[in-house]
């Protein structure tokens, strides 16, 4: 798995925006578009986390010491593997690519979609070379996913429908948004200190 996320912010962004500020969002870019990134991931890996994360070497840093842009590699048990970049100073990227045995799965607007209206993904299911080698077969699809909210007015509805459960039958808080949460979280912290020593392997213990 491979995921990107990456904006060229502009100069007053990386001069007065909280994320370039220590006290308030230490973790820059990658506690901002890390985080999209590192949930994108885990979602491939059906919420797994991983064993270990190692930090990518060349880092970039405010000169506040905050995080502008850097990457990682998390390893799984059974061996998958996934890296990802983030970054405040490149095109706007926001691509996931997933690569199993027999497909491959791209979204290319995985954090905010090209339109309101719909998401797309490319898929390819065992797909190899034609009889000459001079094309695919099958060729991948391109799937268009119409939706009929945007997807923050679909977080909103989520989070008043989990509210009126605990209201209405007094059950107890749902655990799988949380749980989702502090995992990313987790994998984040993890990358903080490989870059910390140095680009080591650090287990991920939940």
């Amino acid at each position: 798995v491979h995921s990107t996320f990456t904006l060229c912010a502009n100069p007053d962004f990386l001069e007065n925006d909280i994320r370039v500020k220590p006290d308030l969002d230490a973790l820059g870019a990658l506690g901002d578009l890390g985080w999209y990134c590192t949930r994108s991931i885990l979602w491939t890996a059906n919420y797994e986390l991983p064993k270990s994360v190692t930090a990518l070497r060349g880092p970039i840093f405010h000169k506040s010491g905050v995080i502008l842009e850097c990457g990682a590699c998390l390893q799984w048990e059974d061996g998958k593997v996934a890296t990802f970049h983030c970054s405040f100073l490149s095109s706007l990227t926001m691509d996931l690519t997933a690569i199993g045995t027999f497909g491959t799965l791209h979204v290319n607007d995985f954090a905010l979609p090209f339109e309101e209206k719909s998401a797309t993904y490319t898929s390819a299911s065992k797909s190899g070379g034609t009889e000459l080698v001079t094309g695919w077969t099958p060729l991948p699809s391109d799937n268009i996913v119409p939706t009929d909210i945007p997807q923050e007015a679909r977080m909103v509805k989520e989070f008043a429908r989990l509210v009126r459960i605990i209201k209405d039958s007094n059950s107890k808080p749902d655990s799988k948004w949380p749980t989702i949460s502090r995992k990313t979280q987790l994998v984040l912290d993890a990358v903080k200190a490989s870059i910390d020593k140095g680009f080591e392997p650090v287990q991920v213990v939940s």
